[in-house]
């Protein structure tokens, strides 16, 4: 009791503590509560009881008050109370107690009641009291000494007392258990020969905290009692139990025979696993069960733990602070039971006991077998027949009357050797086991597999029956490589021996295996393999009918099930591509072929199934007939004969066509096949007319038109045909036939003129206009009588037009009118706007202008740096654009030029200004000697920041990425007083923004005082010898704080002080802090000696944060453990981490990742760490590798235990390594030879095959491979004296006849000193080493277990090597042994070799093929006993082996590729399915793949300027899109210069010339065309197949007649005109393809001047498609540019669609190839269908596309001469990829 002193006064505090019990309520009046009872718990608190009332009540009032007058305490209860207790009352003292029951607002009468605690005690019995609690010791009840219970029996027992560590106790209660534990251990004569008490706890896992034998007093007990650390975890109670049964009542425990065996268990909750069969156990073993609950333990779940009776050997209570009101009780009950059990154990020592004998098994069968005894001496009850399979499992057991000596053990495992033991039970004891063993037999199989009536699609298997079997499971797959992972299955009846397997993929390889099911159980497999018949190909291909355009193909069918042909045809070099497929017809004719060219033809046959083999030819087109001349004579004057060269019968027909040049009606004739003249009449006196020949081809098109043209005579007289125009004298006739003349509708680059006819005798009028300057060159226009308006166009802007109109009579001309008209200058476009400003991007809009234009150019420059000026063309239907890959925060100039008839228009100019992707506010902070900290304002879109910063001095850099949310980066390592430049980049995904920068100084070193070097802590004994790469990670969350950090640093600097040696020669040491994000503190290359390491140490600052531990793990290992940062071969690498917290990210997955890969992790936990996660992290065993303490001044309690642990595991020639889940002293022997599936591609000689499981992976060593490696990377200090080399391995058919050594060790000069030699031809085995005295031996196996290695399976050897012996085990089976002398130790200077013949000499000898699944060196010769065998599929144990890798990973997202397939072997038995596993080494190329579709569109990249006229490289093939519409035709082409011919199309009806107008002058060139808009280039997909032709373009309208000439006709001259042009044309034609060829064809290209490189591709979905511009305008191509830098590659494009075959038969099956890359995983067993096998060879280029119609004539201004060979070349050799 607290007393509180107010100047006389004493006032009491009154503690009331409500215990819950029910009663039921079945009234609902407000009674009085009845039988108020008080019980004295001790000298000064009391329980209060009562009975509830009857009837509804809301709960109690309970008031205590001194009775000589005082303050009345008041406690308020729930109705459901009916005890209270009340503790700090004065003995002495009367109090008066009421309770009240209350319901709202009424209340019961009280019942009271007074007492005095000394009166109370007078009436009770005289018993020990609980001592009252004292207030100021923490709340930890005591007993006064003169009071407590003491065990005075001179009876001893073994008591094992297993304490609940779980979460729910929490660490206070746990105080308060360590209290309880005490008192119990106090009330015992504890000692070695006397009592003795051991002590577990539990949680997740059970952990011994000592030994029964682990005290001598009980002094000793008690201070381990009050040193018991808090685990922590979850109630696995049942594993508990299980755990001491096993651990703690055992011999080497402490555990003694005919001594009372008592468990007592305390928890607080209820189990999460089962509890009654380890209870049980215990029990039946003769242990005493008690059971203390507390709080929210389950009573029944106690009662079912503890021995009978209940009463005494159940305890619950409802609180932690009341576990001290059971200890008397407790104590008693095992004090008196030890006495009885003494009492019993001796009685039954008289009685005779003693095992059974004589054990004998018979009766042995696959599932099952017999066991006979003798029986046992004496009266047993029972008999124990406990079993269990040797390689491990669980153990079963049969239990039988006393009276019975045989049993039967029923369904076990095939081929399995058992373990039996019998126990005779008696009434008080059990005897010793009568022990033996049995293997029961292998399960019979399926025999004489047959595969038979093979078809396309479908096999037949038959086997023999087995008797016995439940039934039969055939797996059958492909062997083809990319389809391994379709396996079948298909489970039949024990009746069915004979099926069919239907739907098979054609010409497929399949390997079918059946097991004979015994239930869930199957047998040895038997298989088969078969290939499927391939689908016929047509054949008999006939090709006939061979022209310069067109051929002919036939073949015959083969089966009735074709549904159809595919026919490709292509060029031989590869340029054109066509494909097509028809219905199930035998001939097709194949058109639009390219004259004098050879041609390959491939025609596969389509089945439902697939298609089959091509059936091929080839054929080359015919030259292209001579070119027709047209000659006319014969001229009369209404008719004349025109003549040609024979024709040819493969153009098909011939159409001869005739028209006046000057207008009228076309005629036309089509002609015989073997016609050469034609006459035609009816032609009108003195016309000149055109005549035209054409061939009509067979599909639809039209061939090149011949023209001649030739004038009828006059009928005034008569003339020799001629092509010149007679002389005529035109007779003026003066009248008017023309007024109101007006010239209106002026733009800038045309007029329209109008005019009324005032004579309608009018034949024609002659429109004339030239500039008002008087310019000589007048141009005319002749138009007919009843047109009365013209449009005259092109013209020049902004100029004066005098224009004429002369009507035309037949007799002559009439009077001339004239007006004038001025063209508008020329408009621009206007209102620049700007839109969708981004970091690299930007938009911008402009009105286009009133006139008409053809396009627009853009121009844009940086403003503020130098930069390329760039430009793009955009069609005249657009007037917006979005301009890419700019420079971040940077303005623009912009220039808009419109395109018009008459030139450029000035220009709309503009600044445009994109977003600034940068930091702001940067500055330094924490400026220190050697370090400095920039801090900045986060950019609210950046992805990540890099930080860079430069010494002014030597410009040495710094640099890190860190997060987008991070605000500051510290950099260490810096020289004092040095000026330092810190640059912070921002980044958006892959794109990175300018630099902000700012300079900064370190601080100058003060002035030191005289120092005197520092003591340097000497090595510790253990750690001489360590050599490891030592890596700390420190915790450094916001929950350490600096106090605590402080101390961290405290205990690193002794652990490191420790060590011997730091440095390359000794052990490196690297050190981490994490939190949010881990922070390198020191490499382990950064410091060569313990004193400057040290000194590192002292000055390490602590971070705050977040606690993400399993980030910083992953960081360790991708950022030290490696070459760069110091890690060496060979060498341990150590782990210890520090944290005090639960991780805030998943560790469990990185843990187990490095401790697989051979890392020693030491965890450390402090406080609040999770001891479940602590265990996770640390490396197996727990016991070794995880520490705990309370608080951070504990390390000392651990720093010695640390360190030992770490230089052992630092110095042992064997290095700890991970195997099965166990940490082991040993050689990862594969990972040493790089044999495993990130190394196994650069070891040359090497493939990967599947092994015996598909989910592991073997390495077949083909022949003279010769893998090696230095052995002082293996084995830098040697070889233990005690090793096991395990090997699992498979002799191949091809593996030499004659000895080779499966692994040996050379010295330099290559002579061997250890090693295993198997002789192939002798079927032996030899292991040789040079003993302790430098003499040479050798100790040979062989025998029928030695020879069955040699069969070419898969077997596992363990050869175990001591001292005095050499042992053999074979499939975990011994199969011999010899004694050999103790070995001396190798020299490291030589190399180690696998498969090397022992005929070898030299460095260079030969090596022969096997396989290799595994290869270890344990450092210990008991690992053969314990391996199971797991990798073999007969010796498997399901339950009692560790599941397969990836065995439950069928649903995961991420699927690797196919690996390799292996050459068909018999499978093993039906494992788990795996998952699908990472994609393996590339085989040998298959035939050619098929092509998917496109992938999604990436961003655009750089715009780049391209003329449309000139056709450029042909583009990889597309994919075969649908057939478009045809295009509208484009606009009237503006005359200017020759335009590059397009290609043929379709030409439509010949157009016709105009009548013959009066002679003039030549007329002025016409204006400069401008270039096409040019698309914005995407980013290449993935190549798809060739496009189908596209339909003909559409022909364009006719142009202006031109005026007639002066002495030859204008058709003549335009003939010979477009001859000279067409060729100029073809000339730069041919030259602007050779400068194409010299620039590959997925260059870019801008401008003048290089452009930046593109953008690259960001992840995710396709984005929007840009705008589609209308055609663009053709012209000559713009000036070639320099190549734009490529930008990043794009995003790969999904998978596309199955493509076709190429045209190539495929060949025959090579042998397997060299090894490939490096897969990425092993592949799984039959999984589903993994990704597609490495890309095949890119296909042939397709063949271009259609050129479509023929635009307006291009100009060549100067800047685009470079095209045509005037300006600089950019050679291929500087073209930069």
């Amino acid at each position: 009791m607290k007393i509180f002193q107010c100047k006389t006064q004493y006032w009491l505090f009154f503690t009331f503590l409500a215990i819950a019990s029910f009663c039921t309520i079945v009234q609902a009046q407000v009674a009085s509560p009845t039988r108020l009872r008080y019980n004295v718990l001790s000298h000064d608190s009391i329980q209060i009881s009562w009975k509830a009332p009857r009837g509804k009540f809301g709960g109690y009032r309970l008031l205590v008050s001194p009775a000589s007058g005082g303050k009345t305490n008041q406690l308020n209860l729930q109705n459901t109370a009916t005890k209270a207790i009340i503790q700090g009352l004065m003995p002495d003292q009367n109090y008066t107690v009421q309770i009240i029951a209350y319901n709202k607002d009424k209340e019961s009468k009280p019942a009271q009641g007074q007492f005095r605690i000394k009166d109370l005690e007078k009436r009770k019995d005289p018993k020990p009291r609980v001592k009252a609690v004292d207030k100021s010791s923490g709340n930890k009840p005591s007993v006064p000494e003169e009071e407590k219970f003491f065990c005075q029996t001179p009876a001893i027992a073994d008591i094992v007392i297993l304490v609940d560590g779980s979460w729910s106790i929490g660490r206070f209660n746990f105080r308060l258990v360590r209290l309880f534990l005490e008192n119990l251990v106090t009330a015992f004569d504890v000692g070695s020969e006397k009592t003795r008490i051991g002590l577990a706890q539990y949680s997740g896992d059970p952990r011994i905290e000592w030994h029964l034998n682990a005290f001598s007093t009980k002094d000793e007990v008690i201070e381990a009692v009050r040193n018991l650390p808090y685990k922590g975890g979850n109630t696995l109670t049942g594993l508990a139990l299980s755990y001491i049964f096993e651990n703690s009542f055992k011999p080497e425990a402490g555990a003694r025979t005919g001594v009372s065996k008592i468990g007592i268990l305390i928890t607080d909750g209820k189990s999460q696993d089962d509890i009654i069969p380890p209870s049980r156990n215990l029990r039946e073993s003769g242990v005493e069960l008690f059971a203390i609950g507390v709080k929210n333990a389950d009573e029944n779940e106690l009662q079912e733990i503890a021995s009978e009776p209940d009463s005494t050997h159940v305890y619950n209570v409802a609180e932690f602070d009341l576990m001290h009101t059971v200890v008397e009780s407790l104590t008693r009950t095992v004090c008196s039971r030890v006495e009885e059990q003494h009492r019993e154990i001796k009685a039954s020592a008289l009685a005779t006991t003693g095992p059974p004998t004589e054990l004998i098994t018979s009766e042995v069968t696959a599932r099952s077998f017999m066991v006979n005894w003798t029986h046992a001496p004496g009266k047993v009850e029972k008999y124990r027949v406990v079993y269990y399979p040797t390689r491990g499992g669980k153990p079963d057991e049969v239990v039988v009357d006393g009276s019975v000596s045989s049993t039967v053990l029923k369904n076990l495992m095939s081929l399995t050797e058992y373990q039996v033991a019998v126990f005779a039970i008696y009434p008080h004891t059990a005897s010793e086991g009568l022990r033996g063993a049995e293997t029961t037999l292998a399960l019979p199989m399926a025999s004489n597999l047959e595969l038979y009536d093979v078809t396309e699609n479908s096999l037949r298997a038959k086997w023999n029956a087995v008797a016995g079997a439940s039934g039969y499971l055939i797996l059958y797959a492909p062997l083809t490589e990319g389809l391994a992972g379709d396996e079948k299955e298909m489970k039949i009846g024990e009746t069915h021996t004979d099926i069919q397997l239907s739907g098979l993929l054609p010409n497929t390889e399949y390997t079918v295996t059946v097991y004979a099911m015994f239930g869930e159980e199957a047998s040895d497999p038997v298989t088969g393999q078969e290939t499927t018949l391939p689908l016929n190909p047509p054949r008999n291909l006939r090709i006939s009918n061979v022209g310069s355009n067109s051929a002919r193909l036939a073949w015959d069918t083969t089966s009735r099930k074709v549904t159809g042909y595919r026919i490709v045809y292509n060029n031989v070099d590869g340029t054109e591509i066509n494909e097509v497929e028809v219905d199930p017809v035998t001939t097709f004719p194949l058109k639009g072929l390219t004259p004098l060219t050879e041609y390959n033809v491939a025609i596969f046959s389509i089945y439902d199934e697939g298609q089959s083999e091509p059936l091929t030819g080839i054929f080359t087109t015919e030259e292209v007939p001579a070119q027709q001349y047209l000659e006319i004579d014969e001229v009369m004057t209404d008719s004349f004969r025109v003549t040609w060269h024979p024709l040819s019968a493969d153009e098909g027909q011939h159409k001869l066509m005739w028209i006046p040049v000057y207008g009228g009606k076309t005629e036309e004739v089509v002609l015989k096949e073997d016609q050469d003249a034609y006459v035609i009449r009816g032609l009108e006196p003195g016309t000149e007319y055109e005549v035209s020949l054409l061939a009509i081809l067979d599909d639809g098109s039209e061939s090149e038109v011949v023209t001649a043209v030739g004038t009828t005579l006059d009928s005034a007289w008569t003339e020799p045909a001629t092509t010149i125009e007679p002389t005529r004298t035109v007779t003026p006739v003066f009248r008017t036939g023309i007024r109101n003349l007006v010239v209106d509708d002026e733009t800038s680059s045309s007029l329209r003129v109008k005019w009324d006819i005032s004579d309608s005798s009018v034949q024609q009028f002659r429109v004339t206009y030239l500039t008002a300057q008087g310019d000589p060159a007048e141009e005319v226009v002749m138009v007919p009588g009843s047109q009365n308006n013209l449009l005259l166009k092109p013209l020049l802007s902004d100029t004066e037009y005098k224009v004429t109109v002369t009507p035309i009579y037949d007799d002559g001309e009439g009077v001339s009118v004239s007006a004038p008209g001025k063209t508008l200058p020329p408009s621009g476009p206007q209102n620049l706007r700007v839109s969708e400003e981004w970091y690299n991007r930007l938009r911008i809009t402009w009105d286009p202008p009133s006139s008409p234009v053809k396009g627009y150019r853009i121009v844009y420059k940086p403003v503020s740096v130098a930069g390329p000026t760039l430009e793009t063309f955009v069609g005249a239907n657009i007037n917006t654009i979005l301009i890419t890959n700019l420079l971040s925060g940077m303005d623009y100039n912009v220039k808009i030029f419109a395109s018009q008839a008459s030139g450029f228009s000035d220009a709309l100019t503009g600044v445009v200004k994109t977003l600034f992707l940068g930091v702001t506010n940067l500055r330094a902070d924490q400026i220190q000697l050697t370090s400095l900290c920039a801090q900045w304002q986060i950019h609210r879109h950046a992805t990540a920041y890099r930080v860079v910063i430069e010494s002014v001095q030597d410009t040495q850099k710094q640099e890190s990425t860190v997060g987008g949310g991070t605000t500051r980066h510290c950099f260490y390592g810096l020289r004092p007083d040095s000026q330092y430049k810190i640059s912070v980049y921002t980044k958006l995904q892959e794109t990175e923004g300018p630099s902000v920068s700012i300079m900064e100084k370190t601080q100058s070193p003060p002035t030191q005082p005289p120092t005197f070097p520092p003591t340097i802590p000497p090595a510790k004994e253990v750690c001489i010898a360590a050599k490891a790469d030592l890596v700390f990670m420190v915790d450094g969350s916001w929950s350490i704080g600096d106090e605590n950090f402080n101390k961290i640093t405290d205990f690193l600097y002794n652990t490191v002080g420790a060590l011997n040696k730091i440095g390359a020669d000794g052990t490196q040491v690297a050190m981490v802090q994490f939190t949010d994000d881990p922070r390198t503190e020191f490499k382990l290359n950064t410091y060569k000696t313990k004193e400057t390491l040290l000194e590192a140490i002292k000055h390490i600052s602590y971070k705050g944060g977040n606690t993400k531990t399993g980030k910083a793990i992953k960081h360790v290992r991708d950022t030290l453990f490696n070459a760069e940062s110091g890690t060496r071969r060979g060498i341990p690498k150590v782990i210890v981490v520090i944290t005090d917290g639960r991780s805030q990210d998943d560790v469990d997955k990185i843990s187990r990742e490095m401790q697989s890969e051979g890392y020693s992790i030491f965890a450390i936990g402090v406080a609040d760490a999770d001891y479940s996660e602590l265990v996770n992290i640390g490396s197996k065993p727990s016991a070794r590798h995880v520490f705990f303490v309370d608080d951070f001044d504990a390390f000392k309690k651990i720093e010695d235990e640390l360190i030992t642990f770490v230089c052992e595991t630092a110095s042992a020639t064997c290095p700890l390594v991970n195997k099965n889940g166990i940490d082991l002293a040993g050689f990862k022997m594969m990972e040493m030879f790089g044999l495993v599936e990130k190394d196994f591609s650069s070891v040359e000689g090497v493939s990967m095959e599947p092994g015996t499981f598909n989910v592991y992976p073997c390495y077949q060593l083909h022949k003279d491979a010769l893998v090696s490696q230095p052995t002082k990377y293996l084995h830098p200090e040697g070889l233990p004296s005690d090793y096991t080399i395990s090997f699992l391995f498979r002799i191949l058919p091809d593996t030499p006849q004659e000895p080779f050594a499966l692994w040996e060790i050379l010295n330099k000069n290559s002579d061997p000193l250890v090693g295993v030699i198997l002789d192939n031809g002798g079927k032996t085995l030899t292991y040789f080493n040079y003993d302790y005295s430098g003499d040479f031996q050798t100790v040979t196996f062989e025998g029928p277990e030695i020879r069955k290695i040699f069969y070419g399976s898969f077997h596992k050897l363990h050869i175990a090597v001591n001292k005095t012996l050499a042992k053999v085990v074979i499939d975990c089976k011994q199969v011999g042994e010899r004694a050999i002398n103790a070995s001396a130790n190798i020299t490291v200077d030589g190399v180690e070799v696998l498969g090397r013949m022992v005929r070898s000499r030299g460095p260079n000898g030969n090596s022969v093929p096997f396989q290799l699944q595994m290869f270890d060196i344990v450092c210990s010769t008991s690992w053969a006993n314990k391996d199971k065998c797991c990798e073999l599929p007969g010796l498997r144990d399901e339950e009692t082996c560790p599941e397969l890798p990836h065995s439950c990973s069928c649903s995961e997202n991420s699927k690797g590729g196919l690996g390799p397939a292996g050459p068909p072997g018999g499978p093993g038995l039906r494992g788990p399915k795996g998952q699908r596993g990472e994609e393996g080494p590339k085989g040998p190329e298959g035939p050619r793949g098929e092509t998917g579709p496109p992938g999604p569109q990436g961003p655009p990249g750089p715009q780049g300027p391209s003329g449309l006229s000139i056709q450029g490289m042909p583009g990889m093939p597309g994919e075969k899109g649908e057939k478009g519409e045809a295009g509208v035709p484009g606009p009237q082409g503006i005359p200017g210069g020759i335009g590059s011919p397009g290609r043929d199309g379709s030409p439509g009806q010949r157009g016709f010339p105009g009548k013959d107008g009066s002679s003039g002058p030549p007329g002025p060139p016409g204006p400069i065309g401008i270039p096409g808009a040019p698309g914005v280039p995407g980013i290449t997909g993935s190549v798809g197949p060739q496009g189908a032709l596209g339909p003909p373009g559409v022909p364009g309208a006719k142009g202006e007649r031109g005026e007639r000439g002066d002495l030859q006709s204008q058709a003549m001259v335009r003939a010979v005109a477009r001859q000279v042009c067409e060729q100029l044309i073809q000339s730069h034609m041919a030259r602007y393809t050779a400068i194409l060829n010299q620039i590959p064809s997925h260059s870019s290209s801008i401008r003048t001047i290089q452009g930046p490189p593109g953008e690259p591709g960001r992840p995710g979905s396709p984005g929007t498609p840009g705008e589609q511009g209308p055609p663009g305008t053709p012209g000559f191509p713009g000036n070639a540019g320099v190549p734009g830098s490529p930008g990043e590659r794009g995003l790969t494009g999904v998978k596309g669609e199955k493509g076709n075959p190429g045209t190539g038969s495929q060949g025959p099956r090579g042998p397997p190839g060299p090894a490939g890359p490096a897969g990425e995983s092993r592949p799984g067993s039959p999984g589903p269908p993994g990704s597609p096998g490495p890309r095949g060879p890119p296909g042939h280029l397709g063949v271009p596309g259609p050129q479509g119609p023929s635009g307006q004539p291009g100009y060549c201004d100067p800047s685009s001469c470079s095209a045509y060979g005037v300006g600089d070349l950019i050679p291929y050799n500087d073209y930069q990829h």
